[in-house]
C-alpha cells in the first residue's frame, strides 16, 4: 500500500508538472521526504501529510482514502488482517478483560490507552493513532453497522484510565452506547471467579457469509484464528462468559454506580438476586423471562432447566 500511494503521489505530481523540490515547498517538507514517499521508503507518511499532498496535487481525497491502509501496514500481520475482518463483520462479539473496547472508547480514553503500552515516537504519531481508532468507530453510525455485544470484566470499570475526569466521560460513553438498538454492554464481576479468559481479550466476528473468526489479544501479542472448529470452540467460551455477566440492564446499574463515586459500597448481589431484579426490571419494561446472560426468551416458550 506504500509502493501503490508513492506511485499515485509521482504520477499526480508529474501531471501537475512540479518537481520533488517544489511539491515539498508546498507541503512544507525538504524534497528527500518526497522521494521517500514516492519509493516507499522511510518513515511512512502522516495523516497530516497525505491531506496536504491530496490538496497540493488536486487528489479529490483519493491520497487521504488511501492512507489508513497505508499506515495500517505498521501493524503486525495479524493484527492488520483482523482489523480488515472487523470492518466487514455483521456480528461483533467482545470481551474485555483491562479496558474498554476502541469501538465504544471517548477520544481522550483512547489518548490515554495508546500512550503506553507501545513505542511511539512523537506526539504526532499517537494523534495518528487516536484518530486512526476514532475513524474506525464511525462505521457505528452507518446503515450498514454491526450489531455489537460486549462484555466488560469488572476491572474495566474499577482502573481509572486517564484519571477520573476521563474515566467519568469514557464510563457516560458506555451508557449512552448501550442506548443504541444494535449494541449490548454487560458486566463480568469479579465474584464470578475464574475462566477461560483471564488476564486476555477475545472477540468473536461474524462475517457476511455466516462464517466466523475468532481473535484473541494480550498487551504485547495477538491471535487470530480462523480454523472453524477452533473458533467454535471460542464462541461457547465467549456465550458462556455472556452467561455468567450480569443482565444488560444491571450492568447498565453498576456502570452509574461506578460513575457516581459510589462502587465502594456497592455490593454486587448474588446470583439469584440478580435473577430476581433482572425478570422485575424486564417486566417493568414490558419484557420477556430472561435467559443466561442477559437474553429474552420470547413469552410462552421454555428457557430449559
Amino acid at each position: 500500500m506504500a509502493a501503490l500511494f508513492g506511485a499515485r503521489v509521482r504520477r499526480l505530481r508529474i501531471a501537475a508538472g512540479l518537481t520533488q523540490a517544489e511539491l515539498g515547498d508546498k507541503v512544507h517538507v525538504v524534497s528527500t521526504r518526497i522521494t521517500q514517499i514516492e519509493r516507499a521508503s522511510g518513515a511512512k507518511p502522516t495523516r497530516e501529510l497525505a491531506r496536504a499532498l491530496d490538496v497540493a496535487l488536486g487528489a479529490d481525497d483519493l491520497l487521504v482514502e488511501l492512507w489508513p491502509y497505508v499506515y495500517r501496514e505498521a501493524f503486525p500481520d495479524w493484527s492488520r488482517k483482523f482489523m480488515e475482518y472487523s470492518e466487514r463483520a455483521v456480528v461483533i462479539r467482545q470481551y474485555a478483560a483491562h479496558v474498554v473496547p476502541g469501538l465504544l472508547q471517548t477520544e481522550n480514553y483512547a489518548r490515554a490507552v495508546l500512550r503506553v503500552g507501545r513505542t511511539l515516537s512523537s506526539a504526532e504519531q499517537l494523534e495518528e493513532r487516536v484518530a486512526l481508532r476514532m475513524g474506525r468507530q464511525e462505521r457505528l453510525g452507518t446503515a450498514d453497522r454491526p450489531e455489537l455485544w460486549v462484555v466488560l470484566d469488572e476491572a474495566v470499570l474499577r482502573r481509572p484510565v486517564g484519571g477520573q475526569t476521563v474515566m467519568r466521560e469514557q464510563l457516560g460513553r458506555l451508557l449512552g452506547a448501550a442506548a443504541e438498538p444494535d449494541i449490548t454492554v454487560q458486566l463480568l464481576p469479579f465474584d464470578q471467579g475464574e475462566h477461560d479468559v483471564m488476564g486476555g481479550s477475545l472477540t468473536v466476528l461474524t462475517m457476511p457469509d455466516g462464517s466466523e473468526i475468532a481473535y484473541t489479544e494480550g498487551a504485547h501479542y495477538g491471535q487470530l484464528i480462523e480454523d472453524p472448529d477452533e473458533v467454535r470452540s471460542f464462541a461457547l467460551t465467549y456465550d458462556r462468559l455472556r452467561a455468567a455477566a450480569l443482565p444488560p440492564l444491571m450492568s447498565l446499574d453498576m456502570i452509574r454506580s461506578v460513575m457516581e463515586d459510589n462502587h465502594r459500597g456497592t455490593k454486587v448481589p448474588s446470583r439469584s438476586e440478580r435473577r430476581r431484579l433482572a425478570q422485575e426490571q424486564l417486566q417493568q419494561s414490558g419484557g420477556g423471562r430472561l435467559r443466561g446472560g442477559g437474553r429474552r426468551v420470547p413469552r410462552g416458550r421454555s428457557s430449559g432447566p
